[in-house]
C-alpha cells in the first residue's frame, strides 16, 4: 500500500514537472518565434546609441561685419542611466567632481524621456575636471564625455545686456517648447537677442550612432547625421560706438567715486541713427560675463551677477529714470506749439520763482539775468522753464511728451523694457494709489468709476475742466497729493516730479528733434542670414508717427541745443572740439535720499543729423561733468575720431 502511495505522488510531480516542462518550452517558442523582432530590437538598442551632435547656434555681427558673437568647441558632460541600482553612488560621485547639487543632477535624469538616453548635466567644463572624470572612469558608468559648441564673444562682455546668454533649456522652457523639438539638456536663449531670435539662431541637431559596451563606453562608430548651423544675425550695431559707450561709463564711474559719489556704479548709453532708428550702441553699466551664465555657474559667479546690490544682469538703457533738464526741451515746443510763449518772450531770473507761497530756486544762485527761450536751454534756466511750463498746463506738455514716443514701450526687439511715465494727473493719481489703506483705496476707485465716463463724454473743454475740478477736489478730500497741484507742473517742467523715461525713449526723442519731427521705431537687428549667405530676412526702417510739430519750432530747439555746446557758458561748452558741430543738453536729476542721477543727450552734425545719443549716469552728480564724457566718446566713435581727450562742463 506505501509502494502504491509513492507511485501516485510521483506520477503527480512527474505531471508537475511535464506542465512546467511544456510552459517553458512554449514561452521559448513564443519569445523565439513570435516575439524575435522584438527584442532583437530591445538588444540592438541596448547596444547601440545615438548621441546628439548639437548644432552651433548662428553667428553674430555688427553692421560693419565685425564678429560680436561666435562659437567655441567645448567639452561636455552627460550621463545614461543604465537603469542600475547604483546609479545614486555615481550621481554622488560626479556632482562632487562638477561642483553640482546632487538634487540638480537627479531632477535632470528624471526629466529624461528613455532611458539610455543621455542627459547632458553640464556644458562648458573645463579640461581639469574632465581628466578626473577620466581617471575615475571605472567609478562612473554611464558618464559620457563629448565636444560640442559653446558661445564664444570676441569682444569679451561687450554687448552682453543686448546679446544675453544662453543656457541649458530649463523645466518650464521645455514644457512651453517640448512640440519645437527641444530636448533635456539643449542649449535655449535665455534673455536678450539670443532669447528674441531664438528660433533663428538654433540650429537643426545632428547625430552619431554608436555600439556601446556594458559600461555605455563607445566601442566603434555606426554613422553621423551632420548638423545644420543656424541662421546668423547682423545688427545695426557699431561695435566702435559701443565700446566707447561702455569704456567710458567706467571712466565716469570711476570718476565720479574719486570725486566722492559713493553710489556712482552703474549708467546706461543709447546712440540710434536719426534717419532711420537703427540702434548703434545700447551700452548698459556694470556688465557681466556671458560665457560664465553658460556652463557650469560656482555660487561665487551666481552671486557676483545676480546677488551684487549693482545688479550688473539689469539692462538699464531700458529702465526708466528721470530725465532732469534733458525733458526742457519738450516744455519748449509745448509751449510754441500751444501759443504760451514764442521765442522771443524774455524774463528777468533772479534764480528763483515765488508761487503760492512757495519758492522753486534755480539750479544756479543768483540766476542767468535775461533769458528768451533759445538762452534758457543753453544755460538751463529753471526759472523760466518754471513759468513756461505754468503757461502751457501740463496737458499739452504730457501731449507733447507723448508725440515723441515718451511714456511708452518703443517695441525693440528686446524683453524687459520698461513704458516709462509721462506727468499728470492720472499718473499721479497711479503711482499713489498702492500706497493707500484699502477705505481710501474704494473711495478712489468710486471716484474714478464715477467721473472718468463722464469725462470721455464731456462735449467741450470747459465742461471736461469743470468735471476734472470736481473730480480733484473729492481726491484731495481723501489725501491732498491724490490731486494735480501747480507745483506739479512746475517741478515737471524741469524734468523732475512723476517724470521717468528710458534712455531708449530718450535717444529716440532726441532723433526725431535732429531729424524734422519723424519718430522711427528703434531697432537692433538689420537682417538674418542663413548658413549658405542668403539673406531670409530684412528689416526696413519703421515710422511710428510724424509728429507735426512745426519747423519752425523745431529750429527753435534745435538752435537752443547747439547754443548748449558752444562759449562762453553752454553747460556742454568745453566738450567736442574736432567733432562736427554738435547739439547737446545737460540734465541733472534729483533723487531722493540719494546723490543725483547726471544725463546728457545730443545729435550730431547740427546741420544734418545722424546720430543721436542719450546717457546717465546714477547717482552721479552732474550731468556735464560724468555723463557729458560719455556721450562725446561715442560720438568720437561714431565720427571715427577715438584718439581724442574728453573734456569736463559746466555743473549743470
Amino acid at each position: 500500500m506505501a509502494r502504491n502511495f509513492i507511485e501516485k505522488r510521483m506520477r503527480i510531480y512527474l505531471y508537475i514537472v511535464v506542465v512546467i516542462f511544456l510552459i517553458l518550452l512554449s514561452r521559448l517558442a513564443y519569445m523565439q518565434l513570435l516575439q524575435n523582432d522584438r527584442f532583437s530590437t530591445l538588444a540592438r538598442e541596448n547596444r547601440m546609441r545615438l548621441i546628439t551632435i548639437t548644432a552651433p547656434r548662428g553667428e553674430v555681427f555688427d553692421r560693419n561685419g565685425i564678429k560680436l558673437v561666435g562659437n567655441q568647441p567645448v567639452y561636455t558632460v552627460s550621463l545614461v542611466n543604465l537603469g542600475r541600482k547604483d546609479m545614486g553612488g555615481v550621481v554622488e560621485k560626479l556632482a562632487a567632481i562638477l561642483g553640482m547639487d546632487t538634487q540638480e543632477i537627479q531632477q535632470k535624469i528624471d526629466h529624461q524621456e528613455r532611458l539610455y538616453e543621455p542627459v547632458k548635466l553640464a556644458t562648458g567644463v573645463p579640461e581639469d575636471i574632465v581628466v578626473k572624470i577620466e581617471e575615475q572612469r571605472m567609478e562612473l558608468p554611464g558618464v559620457a564625455i563629448d565636444i560640442e559648441s559653446l558661445r564664444e564673444y570676441p569682444n569679451g562682455n561687450l554687448l552682453a545686456h543686448v546679446m544675453g546668454y544662453v543656457r541649458q533649456i530649463n523645466p518650464q522652457q521645455l514644457a512651453e517648447n517640448k512640440d519645437k523639438g527641444y530636448k533635456a539638456g539643449d542649449p535655449f536663449g535665455q534673455t536678450g537677442l539670443e532669447y528674441t531670435y531664438e528660433k533663428y539662431l538654433r540650429g537643426q541637431d545632428g547625430g552619431r550612432q554608436v555600439e556601446v559596451d556594458s559600461m555605455a563606453r563607445p566601442v566603434r562608430a555606426l554613422g553621423v547625421v551632420d548638423t545644420v548651423p543656424g541662421n546668423n544675425l547682423v545688427l545695426t550695431i557699431d561695435q566702435k560706438v559701443q565700446k566707447a559707450a561702455e569704456e567710458a561709463m567706467a571712466r565716469s564711474s570711476q570718476e565720479a567715486l574719486r570725486q566722492g559719489y559713493g553710489e556712482a556704479r552703474a549708467g546706461a548709453a543709447v546712440a540710434i541713427d536719426v534717419r532711420t532708428g537703427a540702434v548703434l550702441a545700447m551700452a548698459s553699466y556694470p556688465t557681466y560675463d556671458p560665457v560664465k551664465l553658460s556652463g557650469v555657474l560656482s555660487q561665487k559667479d551666481y552671486d557676483e551677477v545676480f546677488n551684487s546690490p549693482w545688479k550688473p544682469v539689469l539692462n538699464r538703457a531700458l529702465l526708466s529714470y528721470a530725465p532732469g533738464s534733458t525733458f526742457k526741451m519738450i516744455v519748449a515746443m509745448a509751449g510754441l506749439e500751444n501759443a504760451a510763449a514764442t521765442a522771443q518772450d524774455a524774463i528777468a531770473d533772479p534764480g528763483y520763482l515765488t508761487w503760492d507761497n512757495h519758492r522753486f530756486n534755480d539750479w544756479k544762485p543768483g540766476g542767468h539775468g535775461i533769458v528768451n527761450m533759445v538762452r534758457a536751454i543753453k544755460v538751463s534756466c529753471d526759472t523760466y522753464f518754471y513759468q513756461l511750463g505754468l503757461r502751457t498746463g501740463i496737458d499739452d506738455i504730457a501731449r507733447m511728451a507723448r508725440v515723441f514716443g515718451l511714456g511708452e514701450k518703443t517695441g525693440i526687439e528686446l524683453p524687459g523694457e520698461d513704458s516709462g511715465v509721462v506727468p499728470g494727473p492720472d499718473a499721479k493719481l497711479e503711482l499713489r494709489k498702492p500706497y493707500l489703506n484699502s477705505e481710501s483705496a474704494a473711495k478712489v476707485k468710486e471716484i474714478e468709476h464715477n467721473y472718468d465716463d463722464l469725462v470721455n463724454k464731456a462735449t467741450s473743454d470747459e465742461q471736461r475742466k469743470q468735471l476734472l475740478d470736481k473730480k480733484a477736489n473729492e481726491l484731495m478730500a481723501i489725501n491732498w497729493e491724490l490731486a494735480w497741484h501747480d507745483y506739479d507742473t512746475i517741478i515737471s517742467s524741469i524734468g523732475q516730479g512723476d517724470n521717468r523715461y528710458t534712455m531708449l525713449e530718450m535717444a529716440n526723442y532726441i532723433a526725431a528733434i535732429a531729424n524734422g519731427g519723424t519718430l522711427y521705431k528703434p531697432y537692433l537687428v538689420q537682417k538674418i542670414v542663413d548658413p549658405a549667405g542668403k539673406v531670409i530676412e530684412e528689416k526696413s526702417p519703421v515710422v511710428v508717427r510724424h509728429t507735426g510739430v512745426s519747423p519752425e519750432t523745431l529750429a527753435v530747439v534745435r538752435a537752443g541745443m547747439r547754443e548748449v555746446a558752444l562759449p562762453p557758458d553752454g553747460t556742454a561748452f568745453g566738450f567736442f572740439a574736432g567733432l562736427p558741430p554738435v547739439a547737446a543738453k545737460t540734465g541733472t536729476a534729483e533723487v531722493y535720499g540719494h546723490d543725483n542721477h547726471a544725463l546728457f543727450v545730443a545729435f550730431a552734425p547740427y546741420e544734418q543729423p545722424e546720430i543721436a545719443v542719450a546717457v546717465v549716469m546714477e547717482f552721479a552728480g552732474h550731468g556735464g561733468t560724468m555723463a557729458g564724457p560719455v556721450a562725446e566718446s561715442m560720438l568720437a566713435a561714431y565720427f571715427r575720431l577715438e584718439e581724442r581727450t574728453t573734456h569736463i562742463s559746466t555743473p549743470e
